[in-house]
Protein backbone atom coordinates (compact mmCIF):
# COMPACT_ATOMS: atom_id res chain seq x y z
CA UNK A 1 0.00 0.00 0.00
CA UNK A 2 1.28 3.50 -1.12
CA UNK A 3 1.67 6.33 1.51
CA UNK A 4 2.96 9.70 0.75
CA UNK A 5 6.25 10.69 3.01
CA UNK A 6 4.62 12.55 5.97
CA UNK A 7 6.17 13.96 9.54
CA UNK A 8 3.52 14.12 12.71
CA UNK A 9 4.02 16.66 16.14
CA UNK A 10 2.99 16.33 19.48
CA UNK A 11 3.36 13.70 22.07
CA UNK A 12 0.20 11.93 22.20
CA UNK A 13 0.18 11.70 18.00
CA UNK A 14 4.08 10.38 18.01
CA UNK A 15 2.83 7.55 21.05
CA UNK A 16 -0.08 6.85 19.46
CA UNK A 17 1.69 6.26 15.76
CA UNK A 18 4.67 3.78 17.31
CA UNK A 19 1.50 1.80 19.45
CA UNK A 20 -0.78 1.30 16.08
CA UNK A 21 2.31 -0.18 14.00
CA UNK A 22 3.04 2.73 11.65
CA UNK A 23 6.37 2.47 10.59
CA UNK A 24 8.03 5.80 11.87
CA UNK A 25 11.69 6.34 11.05
CA UNK A 26 13.14 8.91 13.33
CA UNK A 27 11.95 10.79 15.77
CA UNK A 28 13.02 14.28 16.66
CA UNK A 29 13.27 15.96 20.02
CA UNK A 30 14.10 18.81 21.92
CA UNK A 31 16.49 18.46 25.02
CA UNK A 32 15.95 18.56 28.71
CA UNK A 33 12.02 17.45 28.56
CA UNK A 34 10.62 16.06 31.22
CA UNK A 35 7.36 14.74 32.31
CA UNK A 36 5.19 11.31 32.16
CA UNK A 37 4.10 11.38 28.19
CA UNK A 38 8.10 12.23 27.32
CA UNK A 39 9.01 9.36 29.88
CA UNK A 40 5.95 7.38 27.84
CA UNK A 41 7.78 7.91 24.43
CA UNK A 42 11.30 7.40 25.77
CA UNK A 43 10.76 4.02 26.20
CA UNK A 44 8.51 3.43 22.74
CA UNK A 45 11.75 4.96 21.27
CA UNK A 46 13.96 2.43 23.00
CA UNK A 47 12.03 -0.61 22.59
CA UNK A 48 11.44 -0.09 19.13
CA UNK A 49 15.16 1.11 18.34
CA UNK A 50 13.60 4.19 16.57
CA UNK A 51 16.29 6.46 15.78
CA UNK A 52 16.21 9.51 17.94
CA UNK A 53 17.94 12.96 16.80
CA UNK A 54 18.19 16.10 19.52
CA UNK A 55 17.18 18.89 17.63
CA UNK A 56 17.11 22.74 18.58
CA UNK A 57 13.39 24.10 19.25
CA UNK A 58 14.03 26.21 15.89
CA UNK A 59 14.62 23.15 13.61
CA UNK A 60 11.20 21.72 15.34
CA UNK A 61 9.49 24.83 14.38
CA UNK A 62 10.69 24.87 10.69
CA UNK A 63 9.55 21.17 10.48
CA UNK A 64 6.15 21.56 11.56
CA UNK A 65 5.64 25.72 10.22
CA UNK A 66 5.48 26.62 13.57
CA UNK A 67 2.70 24.21 15.04
CA UNK A 68 2.27 23.10 18.41
CA UNK A 69 4.79 20.49 17.86
CA UNK A 70 4.99 20.23 21.97
CA UNK A 71 8.82 19.58 21.38
CA UNK A 72 8.89 16.27 19.23
CA UNK A 73 8.43 15.41 15.25
CA UNK A 74 8.64 12.55 13.69
CA UNK A 75 9.06 11.24 10.32
CA UNK A 76 6.95 8.54 9.39
CA UNK A 77 8.03 5.80 6.52
CA UNK A 78 6.26 6.49 3.25
CA UNK A 79 6.07 2.58 2.80
CA UNK A 80 5.47 -0.71 4.78
CA UNK A 81 8.04 -2.71 5.85
CA UNK A 82 8.23 -6.70 5.03
CA UNK A 83 8.68 -9.28 7.26
CA UNK A 84 12.03 -11.36 5.81
CA UNK A 85 11.14 -14.73 6.55
CA UNK A 86 7.62 -14.32 4.96
CA UNK A 87 9.16 -13.05 2.18
CA UNK A 88 11.92 -15.63 1.64
CA UNK A 89 9.14 -17.83 2.08
CA UNK A 90 6.75 -16.47 -0.88
CA UNK A 91 9.99 -16.25 -3.09
CA UNK A 92 11.25 -19.87 -2.72
CA UNK A 93 7.12 -21.19 -2.52
CA UNK A 94 6.95 -18.87 -5.86
CA UNK A 95 9.33 -21.57 -7.71
CA UNK A 96 11.63 -18.37 -8.88
CA UNK A 97 15.68 -18.40 -8.32
CA UNK A 98 15.65 -16.04 -5.80
CA UNK A 99 17.59 -12.63 -5.82
CA UNK A 100 17.82 -10.50 -2.69
CA UNK A 101 20.10 -7.36 -2.10
CA UNK A 102 21.39 -6.74 1.40
CA UNK A 103 22.65 -3.06 1.90
CA UNK A 104 25.27 -3.28 4.66
CA UNK A 105 25.24 0.97 5.82
CA UNK A 106 24.26 2.69 2.68
CA UNK A 107 23.52 6.57 4.12
CA UNK A 108 23.28 8.57 1.19
CA UNK A 109 19.21 8.55 0.43
CA UNK A 110 20.20 9.32 -3.17
CA UNK A 111 22.52 6.37 -3.56
CA UNK A 112 19.89 4.10 -1.68
CA UNK A 113 16.71 5.34 -4.17
CA UNK A 114 18.75 4.59 -7.23
CA UNK A 115 19.76 1.33 -5.68
CA UNK A 116 16.03 0.70 -5.44
CA UNK A 117 15.25 1.63 -8.84
CA UNK A 118 17.87 -0.72 -10.30
CA UNK A 119 16.74 -3.61 -8.05
CA UNK A 120 13.15 -3.42 -9.19
CA UNK A 121 14.16 -2.78 -12.91
CA UNK A 122 16.41 -6.15 -12.52
CA UNK A 123 13.48 -8.51 -10.91
CA UNK A 124 15.27 -8.28 -7.36
CA UNK A 125 12.84 -9.82 -5.09
CA UNK A 126 13.37 -7.82 -1.82
CA UNK A 127 16.31 -5.07 -0.03
CA UNK A 128 17.08 -5.66 3.34
CA UNK A 129 18.34 -2.61 5.31
CA UNK A 130 19.44 -2.56 9.33
CA UNK A 131 17.22 -0.62 11.51
CA UNK A 132 20.03 1.53 12.34
CA UNK A 133 22.54 3.45 10.19
CA UNK A 134 20.49 2.93 7.05
CA UNK A 135 19.29 5.58 4.80
CA UNK A 136 15.78 6.44 5.63
CA UNK A 137 12.93 5.46 2.97
CA UNK A 138 11.95 9.38 2.51
CA UNK A 139 10.65 11.80 0.06
CA UNK A 140 13.83 12.10 -1.57
CA UNK A 141 15.06 8.25 -2.03
CA UNK A 142 11.19 7.56 -3.06
CA UNK A 143 12.04 10.40 -6.06
CA UNK A 144 15.40 9.07 -7.12
CA UNK A 145 13.91 5.68 -6.90
CA UNK A 146 11.52 6.83 -9.89
CA UNK A 147 8.68 5.27 -7.63
CA UNK A 148 10.20 1.79 -7.39
CA UNK A 149 10.52 2.18 -3.47
CA UNK A 150 6.76 1.45 -4.11
CA UNK A 151 7.14 -1.80 -5.80
CA UNK A 152 10.13 -3.26 -4.22
CA UNK A 153 9.38 -5.21 -0.80
CA UNK A 154 11.83 -3.50 1.68
CA UNK A 155 12.67 -5.69 5.04
CA UNK A 156 14.28 -4.22 8.06
CA UNK A 157 16.34 -5.91 10.73
CA UNK A 158 17.79 -5.11 13.88
CA UNK A 159 21.23 -6.30 12.06
CA UNK A 160 22.33 -7.00 9.04
CA UNK A 161 23.77 -10.02 10.68
CA UNK A 162 20.25 -11.13 11.38
CA UNK A 163 19.28 -10.98 7.56
CA UNK A 164 22.61 -13.09 7.03
CA UNK A 165 21.66 -16.25 9.47
CA UNK A 166 18.23 -16.48 7.88
CA UNK A 167 19.67 -16.72 4.09
CA UNK A 168 21.67 -19.23 5.25
CA UNK A 169 19.06 -21.20 6.84
CA UNK A 170 16.83 -20.82 3.52
CA UNK A 171 19.69 -22.14 2.07
CA UNK A 172 20.91 -18.62 -0.18
CA UNK A 173 24.25 -17.81 -0.95
CA UNK A 174 25.44 -14.76 0.35
CA UNK A 175 28.01 -13.15 -2.20
CA UNK A 176 29.47 -9.96 -0.47
CA UNK A 177 30.63 -6.91 -3.04
CA UNK A 178 34.04 -6.22 -1.58
CA UNK A 179 37.74 -4.85 -3.01
CA UNK A 180 39.43 -7.06 -0.25
CA UNK A 181 39.60 -9.97 -2.58
CA UNK A 182 41.00 -11.35 -5.44
CA UNK A 183 38.13 -12.90 -7.11
CA UNK A 184 36.53 -11.46 -10.05
CA UNK A 185 32.35 -10.80 -10.15
CA UNK A 186 32.82 -12.95 -13.14
CA UNK A 187 33.57 -15.89 -11.53
CA UNK A 188 30.30 -16.07 -9.03
CA UNK A 189 27.69 -18.31 -10.28
CA UNK A 190 24.55 -16.58 -9.49
CA UNK A 191 22.36 -18.96 -11.03
CA UNK A 192 22.20 -20.20 -7.38
CA UNK A 193 19.48 -18.51 -5.11
CA UNK A 194 22.03 -15.38 -4.04
CA UNK A 195 21.45 -12.16 -1.46
CA UNK A 196 24.54 -9.83 -2.92
CA UNK A 197 25.72 -7.72 -0.21
CA UNK A 198 26.75 -3.87 -0.88
CA UNK A 199 28.75 -2.28 1.60
CA UNK A 200 28.72 1.41 2.93
CA UNK A 201 30.13 4.34 0.81
CA UNK A 202 33.29 4.87 3.00
CA UNK A 203 34.18 1.19 4.83
CA UNK A 204 32.27 -0.98 2.65
CA UNK A 205 30.75 -4.62 4.04
CA UNK A 206 31.49 -4.81 8.00
CA UNK A 207 34.53 -7.58 8.14
CA UNK A 208 32.46 -9.64 10.72
CA UNK A 209 29.91 -10.08 7.85
CA UNK A 210 32.45 -10.60 5.57
CA UNK A 211 33.72 -13.68 7.58
CA UNK A 212 29.94 -15.01 7.29
CA UNK A 213 29.93 -15.11 3.22
CA UNK A 214 30.06 -17.70 1.03
CA UNK A 215 31.29 -15.53 -2.11
CA UNK A 216 33.59 -12.16 -2.07
CA UNK A 217 33.76 -10.43 -5.74
CA UNK A 218 34.96 -7.02 -6.85
CA UNK A 219 35.38 -5.07 -10.27
CA UNK A 220 38.00 -4.96 -12.29
CA UNK A 221 38.98 -1.49 -12.17
CA UNK A 222 41.37 -0.20 -15.17
CA UNK A 223 41.55 3.53 -14.24
CA UNK A 224 43.14 5.10 -11.28
CA UNK A 225 40.39 6.11 -9.15
CA UNK A 226 40.08 2.97 -6.43
CA UNK A 227 36.31 2.05 -6.51
CA UNK A 228 32.92 3.38 -7.96
CA UNK A 229 29.78 4.68 -6.56
CA UNK A 230 27.99 2.40 -4.22
CA UNK A 231 24.96 2.59 -6.63
CA UNK A 232 26.84 2.05 -9.76
CA UNK A 233 28.39 -0.59 -8.60
CA UNK A 234 25.22 -2.49 -7.11
CA UNK A 235 24.15 -1.89 -11.04
CA UNK A 236 27.27 -4.32 -12.05
CA UNK A 237 26.33 -7.02 -9.84
CA UNK A 238 22.44 -7.18 -10.43
CA UNK A 239 23.07 -7.01 -13.89
CA UNK A 240 25.77 -10.02 -14.04
CA UNK A 241 23.52 -12.11 -12.12
CA UNK A 242 20.88 -11.40 -14.77
CA UNK A 243 22.89 -12.15 -17.86
CA UNK A 244 23.98 -15.22 -16.14
CA UNK A 245 20.17 -16.28 -15.55
CA UNK A 246 19.28 -15.44 -18.91
CA UNK A 247 21.76 -15.68 -21.32
CA UNK A 248 24.38 -18.45 -20.04
CA UNK A 249 22.07 -21.81 -20.32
Amino acid sequence: MEKTTSKIFGLRAIIEAINSGESVEKVYMQRDLKGSLFSELNSLIKREKITLSYVPVEKLDRLSKNSNHQGVAAQIAPITYHDLDELIEKTVASGVTPLFLILDGISDVRNFGAIIRTAECTGVHGIIIAKHGSAPVNADAVKTSAGAAFKMPICKVDHVKDAVFQFQAAEIQLVAATEKTEDSLYDVDFEQPTAIIMGSEDRGVNPSILKLVNAKAKLPILGTIESLNVSVACGAFLYEAIRQRQFSK
